[in-house]
């Protein structure tokens, strides 16, 4: 896809996590960027402001002759800027079907799964880009463009298949597992979407070796499993998970190609390591530099992170799927042995809830003590036939719903871990929580 200096790129749906990366990513190599989306304050409109990146309101009067219209997956053909480009003949480009004439000008490496792509990616990206000029698009909304990059480093989704728009040099591919069951039909459903996808990679494909889907690939480029077992091509051995983080000697071929520490906690972080130190390897960067560089990782956006407000620990993640609430209450527990780990939770979308309800009631039952939020819905689907009241009665570790205005229950703890998950918003029922807890704990001097 020929990019354009004299044209203005204009993101119907700037705000998304895809889009607003993106969007920085062309403007950080020189383009002329603009967007539009809801007022509403999304997390992913800070780095925009910094970058001074025009943001409009919707509006049809947004589209003019000069510009080059980059969509949103979420949003449809039959919204008003997208149909006032069509009006107007101009082109307008979906956000995957860009991304995948974008990458042809780099050695490209997609980090997909079901889970862990956006630590995975951002652990990637900060990798690369202390050994080599890379630029990348990470899923929690932030985007690099460097002139004269070697690595463009991009998270690739899964859902309705628009991961298939891409045909990178490699793959990273961190599991397979049900999810969107609103578009999928099964997990088998699934696994063909990301066999179709593994067909398309050119160059090489870096897999957790403990998911049987994964194990079951067939493709025509060399697939290179990552895991702690000795059937594993890239192996981690002798690892030590202190509250630090996590050490471990890697090799290769059964040969010691290096030793790492992440700061990072769960042993998904460990096996997200992996898939970046395999990727560095088999691109030749020197192992003791990447050392270095795992060492200095600081995380993502909403993965894992972390404040104290008086007492207590507050964490913030995006997990909205059984598998990735296990990991981050065992990131919880690795990093804090001997605190009390309390969840609350906010479900996204009644579809999810419904197909994986025994799942999350399995998988918040890790924690110590449980608390739920009401489901939150989306723009595709604004309710169901689901309460959240169906989950709090098959979780044996509590399952209360708290609400914004009363989140007095929580006060019952002291020197513990809160643990805040959800894709949804939140994010305003932890800062709910926060005030509610300086203000008592104030009183209480």
């Amino acid at each position: 896809m020929n990019t354009q200096l004299d044209k203005t790129y204009h993101f119907v749906g700037i705000k998304g996590s895809g889009m607003s990366a993106l969007a920085l990513v062309l403007h950080e190599k020189g383009y002329h960027v603009q967007g539009s989306d809801i007022e509403t304050y999304c997390f992913t409109q800070v780095e925009l402001e910094k970058a001074n990146i025009l943001m409009l309101p919707f509006d049809e009067k947004n589209i003019t002759e000069d510009l080059i219209v980059i969509a949103g997956n979420a949003f449809p053909d039959s919204h008003p800027e997208i149909q006032a480009a069509h009006e107007k003949n101009i082109s307008v480009i979906r956000y995957h079907t860009f991304i995948g004439e974008f990458i042809k000008n780099y050695t490209s490496i997609a980090v997909t799964g079901a889970h862990g792509k956006t630590s995975t990616t951002g652990m990637l990206a900060h990798v690369l880009s202390g050994v080599e000029p890379t630029s990348y698009l990470i899923g929690d909304g932030t985007g690099h463009g460097v002139p004269d990059a070697r690595f463009f480093a991009f998270e690739a989704c899964e859902y309705r298949r628009h991961f298939l728009a891409y045909s990178p040099d490699y793959a990273i591919i961190t599991n397979i597992d049900f999810d969107h069951p609103d578009y999928y039909k099964s997990i088998e459903d699934v696994a063909e979407a990301f066999q179709t996808f593994a067909s398309q990679v050119k160059k090489g494909i870096i897999a957790f070796g403990d998911d049987v889907y994964l194990r079951q690939l067939k493709a025509d480029v060399p697939v290179y499993y990552y895991g702690v077992k000795d059937e594993d091509d890239f192996q981690a051995i002798n690892i030590e998970r202190t509250v630090n983080g996590s050490a471990f000697e890697v090799t290769y071929k059964e040969q010691v190609i290096g030793q790492f520490t992440v700061p990072a906690f769960g042993f998904h972080n460990i096996c997200n390591a992996l898939g970046v130190i395999a990727i560095s390897y088999l691109e030749g960067l020197d192992m003791s530099l990447v050392a270095e560089e795992l060492l200095s990782f600081s995380g993502v956006k909403r993965r894992f992170t972390e404040k104290k407000v008086n007492d207590m620990i507050i964490v913030d993640d995006y997990a909205h799927h059984p598998a990735e609430i296990r990991a981050t209450i065992d990131g919880a527990r690795q990093k804090y042995p001997d605190k009390e780990i309390i969840a609350v939770f906010q479900p996204h979308t009644f579809t999810r809830t419904i197909a994986l309800m025994d799942d999350f009631a399995k998988a918040l039952d890790y924690a110590d003590h449980v608390y739920l939020c009401d489901i939150f819905g989306s723009a595709r689907e604004q309710q169901g036939s689901v309460h959240i009241e169906d989950l709090g009665a098959k979780i044996n570790k509590g399952g209360s719903v708290i609400t914004e205005d009363n989140m007095s229950p929580l006060l019952a703890y002291e020197q513990a871990v809160m643990v805040f998950m959800g894709a949804g918003d939140v994010q305003k029922f932890e800062r709910a929580y926060e005030s509610l807890l300086t203000s008592t704990r104030k009183s209480m001097m």
